[in-house]
């Protein structure tokens, strides 16, 4: 099994990153900030604009440490990748197999039944744990609804109808979700899902963790050698990873929201940390974003025992475990793809 190391999030926005000898060095205006071992590392992502060395680009493009960019507000710039690794046979049966309606439906499938089903789990969590803070008969109404969506996917004959009983089954987990902020309800609040730009904090947190566990994915759909660009569900266009919006899709509820849910509940973020700017977007102030980085790398050191594999592993290798699990069916050494199934 894959080990799992270290990512690097450079939050100063004037921040140069450069190459010594086999260390990563963070400066500013000239002056050295810190330094860590390659070896250490499988990602950096940096949000600011002074950029990097190419020196530290190829060493990071040789060694299959993901490189990313963001701006200091979180929108996802770009990737810096090497020379394509992996198995080129793979590819291929990606390819031949994501042209085939029948069988690239069966993984759309399986996908989104994986999101419905941990959606509903959330929910039942939610009603066991906090009974006397939330409206139970509520959330009890929702997991039936999406109780009932998980026959009408494995039913559904296309791609069509999968988006349509998925994007109604993201509205009835979504109607509820404010029910599960259970503190700072006053300044964390959620009336619908709204993006490009949030509006509220609490879509402003879910646009930024979203970007975060994407990035975490396409490195592992690259690492085991799969193509993050080709998906099963979600269209594809220059630029688009969507093969990791396709895997996303299962990891949303019990992976990002339930992490956005403990920052507000557990009180480590507050509204002194939000800015609204005149165009309604509401952005996160640079101490709100290091916490959230920092409590984000230790939801990713946490353990559980994968659902699939019967095996301890940390949740921040759980999206590698997915990929591996694509690519060992794609290969013909599983029936099916079997998605995360959390409870």
């Amino acid at each position: 099994m894959k080990k799992l190391l270290n990512t690097l999030y450079v939050t100063s926005e004037d921040s140069y990153l450069s190459l010594d000898g086999e260390n990563v060095v963070i400066s500013d205006h000239g002056c050295e900030m810190g330094r860590l071992p390659l070896h250490n590392l499988e990602g950096i992502v940096s949000f600011g604009y002074r950029g990097t060395s190419p020196a530290l680009m190829g060493a990071c493009a040789e060694r299959n440490i993901s490189l990313c960019y963001m701006s200091p507000q979180g929108k996802f710039l770009a990737r810096v990748s090497g020379r394509v690794k992996g198995n080129v046979i793979l590819r291929e049966q990606q390819y031949r197999s994501f042209l085939d309606d029948g069988q690239s439906l069966d993984i759309a499938k399986n996908c989104i039944l994986g999101k419905i089903y941990n959606a509903r789990w959330v929910l039942e969590r939610a009603t066991r744990d906090h009974s006397l803070q939330v409206n139970v008969e509520k959330l009890k109404a929702s997991s039936e609804n999406l109780k009932n969506s998980l026959n009408y996917v494995r039913d559904c004959q296309s791609k069509e109808q999968l988006r349509g009983f998925e994007g109604e089954a993201a509205q009835v987990y979504f109607g509820v979700f404010n029910e599960l902020i259970l503190q700072q309800k006053k300044d964390f609040f959620f009336h619908g899902r709204n993006k490009r730009p949030p509006l509220d904090n609490v879509n402003a947190l879910l646009s930024f963790v979203y970007t975060l566990l994407t990035n975490t994915i396409t490195s592992a759909l690259e690492t085991v050698g799969l193509d993050p660009y080709v998906g099963c569900l979600h269209t594809e266009r220059p630029g688009r990873v969507s093969l990791s919006l396709d895997l996303i899709e299962e990891l949303r509820p019990v992976f990002a929201d339930r992490f956005v849910l403990s920052l507000i509940n557990k009180k480590m973020i507050t509204k002194k940390g939000f800015k609204k700017k005149e165009n309604g977007a509401v952005l996160m102030d640079d101490e709100t974003r290091k916490i959230v980085l920092v409590e984000w790398q230790n939801k990713k050191k946490e353990t559980l025992t994968h659902p699939f594999l019967k095996e301890k592993v940390e949740w921040g290798m759980v999206p590698y475990v997915q990929a591996m699990l694509l690519a060992r069916y794609l290969r013909g050494d599983l029936d099916a793809y079997p998605p995360f199934l959390w409870k």
